[in-house]
């Protein structure tokens, strides 16, 4: 199952909040992101980065699509 957050609409810094509370909750599904703004989806790039998780971002209709897959425990 993937967590969608979707952060279309909102201003900085909005949706890195509410992309780093998702990260927070601990589930070990994928988390679907939806922004409509390239600065969003860079400062969301760069939170992920931080983290270490992989993610990748795709752009349909205008909307991008970034897919965070959460990072393996050891």
């Amino acid at each position: 199952m993937v967590k969608e957050v979707d952060v279309r609409g909102l201003s900085c810094p909005l949706p890195v909040i509410k992309t780093k509370k998702a990260l927070e909750e601990k589930n070990d599904e994928p988390i679907l992101v939806l922004i409509d703004t390239e600065i969003s989806v860079e400062n969301i790039s760069r939170l992920i980065k931080s983290t270490g998780h992989n993610f990748k971002i795709e752009k349909k209709n205008d909307i991008y699509h970034l897919i965070i897959k959460q990072r393996e425990k050891h």
